[in-house]
C-alpha cells in the first residue's frame, strides 16, 4: 500500500475511503499467503475486477472478501465497517448503536446491529492457556437502580441485587482479564467459574464472600474484608475494580441500558480493549479485524427469533 498505515480514526477515515484499498486490506489478513476458496480451499482462484469479487477454478464458486466474516450478506460498505471497527476497539468507552448510526450515516437498527457483530469478533471464545500466578476474583451487579424504577417493577424486585445481573471477572495481575454474566454468586456457580479459568495452584485474591470458602484445597486463598479495608500488602481486588468502573461507565454513561441477554457481548468488547491495553490504536484495529473471519450471526439470531418465522 502506497499510504502510510493510521494511526488515528481522521486517518483510518481517510484510508479505507476507498472500498478496494479496504478489500484488499481485509484480503491480506484473512488470506496472507494467497486467496483460497472457502468452499473448496483450492488456491486457483481467479479475480473479476469489474464485480469485485473472486471465482474459485476449481469448483466455480463465486465470492466476495465478506464471505464467512461478520460483513456477510451486509449492504454496508467495508468503507463504514472498517471506520466502525476502529472506533469500537479504540474507544474506552464505546459508541452508542445512535453515535454510530449519525457517523456512519445508516439508520439506527442497521448501527445496532453492525455494533453487535463486531463484538461477536471480539468475543475471547475457549481460553488458550489458564490464568495463573496471583489471580483477584471478584462479582459485582450490572442494572438500573430500583429507586429509578416504576413502582409496578419495583415492588417485585426486592433487596439484594436482585432485578440485576450478577456478573463475575478475573483477572490475572499484570495480564488479562476474563468476565461474564453468571445465573447467582452462589458457591458452587463461583467456584466452577474460578477453576475452569484459574490453573491450580495459583494465588487467589477475593472478598469475604462465603462463596469463595474452599478455595484452599486447590489455590493459594488469600482474603480481604473491605469492611475492615480495601488493601493489606498485597491482598486486593482493586484492579478489577478499575476494570468494573470502566465497564460500568460504558454501560451507564454510553449505553444507558442493556438487555440481560445481550450484556455478555458487551462484557466481550469491554474485556477486548482491556486485555489489548498495551497496544496502539492501530495494532488494536489490526487484530480485531483479523477475528472478523469465521464468525457470523444475523439479526434473527441475535433478537431471538426463530428462522422460520
Amino acid at each position: 500500500m502506497a499510504e502510510t498505515f493510521p494511526e488515528t480514526l481522521i486517518g483510518a477515515i481517510r484510508y479505507f475511503s476507498d472500498e478496494s484499498v479496504c478489500r484488499d486490506f481485509v484480503a491480506a489478513l484473512r488470506w496472507p499467503n494467497g486467496v483460497v476458496c472457502p468452499r473448496c480451499e483450492a488456491t486457483t482462484i481467479g479475480f473479476i475486477a469489474s464485480r469485485s469479487l473472486w471465482r474459485c477454478k476449481a469448483c466455480k464458486y463465486e465470492f466476495t472478501v465478506k464471505k464467512g466474516t461478520i460483513f456477510e450478506d451486509s449492504p454496508i460498505p467495508l468503507s463504514k465497517w472498517l471506520p466502525a471497527l476502529w472506533m469500537y476497539s479504540a474507544f474506552k468507552k464505546g459508541v452508542s448503536s445512535h453515535q454510530l448510526a449519525r457517523n456512519l450515516g445508516v439508520t439506527q437498527k442497521t448501527a445496532w446491529f453492525m455494533s453487535h457483530r463486531i463484538r461477536l469478533a471480539m468475543e475471547i471464545g475457549n481460553f488458550e492457556r489458564p490464568l495463573s500466578g496471583e489471580v483477584e476474583a471478584d462479582e459485582t451487579f450490572v442494572g438500573g437502580k430500583a429507586k429509578f424504577q416504576h413502582e409496578s417493577k419495583r415492588k417485585h424486585i426486592g433487596t439484594g441485587g436482585m432485578g440485576k445481573v450478577a456478573v463475575m471477572g478475573l483477572l490475572e495481575r499484570h495480564g488479562d482479564v476474563r468476565a461474564r454474566v453468571i445465573p447467582s454468586r452462589r458457591k458452587g456457580t463461583v467456584q466452577n467459574e474460578v477453576r475452569a479459568s484459574v490453573a491450580p495452584g495459583s494465588t487467589i485474591y477475593s472478598d469475604s464472600l462465603k462463596s469463595y470458602h474452599g478455595l484452599a484445597a486447590d489455590y493459594v486463598h488469600e482474603v480481604i474484608d473491605h469492611a475492615e479495608g480495601y488493601v493489606r500488602d498485597r491482598v486486593h481486588t482493586n484492579g478489577l475494580e478499575n476494570f468494573w468502573s470502566l465497564f460500568k461507565r460504558m454501560i451507564y454513561g454510553t449505553h444507558h441500558s442493556v438487555e440481560p441477554e445481550h450484556l455478555d457481548r458487551y462484557l466481550d468488547e469491554a474485556t477486548y480493549r482491556f486485555n489489548s491495553r498495551g497496544e496502539t490504536d492501530s495494532m488494536r484495529f489490526i487484530t480485531a479485524t483479523a477475528r472478523v473471519i469465521g464468525k457470523r450471526i444475523t439479526y434473527r439470531e441475535l433478537i431471538g427469533r426463530p428462522a422460520y418465522e
